[in-house]
């Protein structure tokens, strides 16, 4: 008797589309792709152009979202932002993958005293929260949406590593990887032909929280002053700028604030979508053979 992996179910696009969940996060994550690109080559005018004799102007078919303290168009200014958005979103998962790939399978695949000394390790990163890395870096480095990336990247790669190294220990005792091993796969086959895979679903959720917190972090550090350059159009920037005038001029606030809120609920709903669509144990059951 062998039990074979399980296996993608056929059609999980299709099952991303049928959830309502699946299809705002698609939508909304598509829509800033598309606006980040747009802003490379068009936007209404120039997002770090001053103007003080147009300040404060109201919305209108010239400025659609009106104009801020300093003459700047909104709009132009929200658009020229979704690149750092997409950039700092992509990026952290990105360096985020990297770590959280690095640390659970040397936590899970690993002699036992070396996984006690990565499983303490991965402990006392995790003490340290995501804003506190950001600082830290910061005072070394000076702010820049790099120090966003990785401090983010760096954070959740850790909570990654955590959250994903039972699984794949899991995984990698299962029959089918010790058959792949009888077989005469490598290490490093088996790795990525079978326990990857298995706990792609586990990756891709904390990964699009990943996304999520990384661009409330670049809200919270341009508050701060650790994030964008303030030469560099951003969402957590304008914010960060406008929110005390916000019992004067509400509405300029309103704009960046829905921005951020759709962004970051739709990389959650997202990932929540592309989880159930793409974990295995959602698909057919272990298949029993003689």
């Amino acid at each position: 008797m062998t039990t074979t992996p399980p296996t993608r179910r056929p059609g999980w696009v299709r099952s991303l589309l049928r959830s309502p969940s699946g299809v705002f996060g698609l939508v909304s994550t598509t829509i800033l792709v598309l606006c980040a690109a747009l802003s490379l080559i068009w936007t209404p005018y120039d997002p770090v152009h001053t103007d003080v004799l147009a300040k404060w102007q109201s919305p209108s078919p010239q400025n659609m979202l009106g104009t801020d303290n300093i003459g700047r168009d909104i709009f132009s200014v929200l658009l020229a932002g979704s690149r750092v958005t997409l950039q700092v979103a992509v990026g952290s998962s990105v360096v985020a993958a990297i770590v959280g790939v690095v640390f659970a399978t040397l936590g899970a695949l690993t002699a036992r005293w070396f996984r006690e000394i990565v499983a303490v390790f991965i402990d006392i990163l995790i003490a340290f929260p995501t804003l506190l890395i950001a600082m830290m870096l910061a005072s070394a480095f000076g702010g820049s949406i790099m120090v966003v990336i990785l401090a983010v990247g760096i954070s959740f790669g850790v909570n990654i590593g955590r959250v994903s190294r039972p699984e794949i220990r899991r995984v990698s005792r299962s029959e089918y990887v010790t058959a792949g091993v009888a077989a005469g796969l490598g290490p490093v086959r088996n790795l990525t032909r079978h326990v990857l895979p298995n706990v792609a679903p586990v990756f891709i959720v904390q990964l699009s929280w990943c996304m999520a917190v990384a661009v409330l972090a670049e809200t919270g550090l341009s508050y701060l002053g650790y994030g964008a350059p303030v030469s560099t159009p951003s969402w957590g920037r304008v914010l960060a700028e406008l929110q005390s005038y916000i019992g004067i001029h509400p509405l300029s606030v309103v704009w960046p604030g829905i921005a951020i809120t759709v962004t970051v609920l739709g990389f959650n709903l997202l990932g929540d979508g592309l989880r159930d669509a793409t974990d295995p144990r959602l698909g057919r059951a272990e298949v029993i053979t003689a």
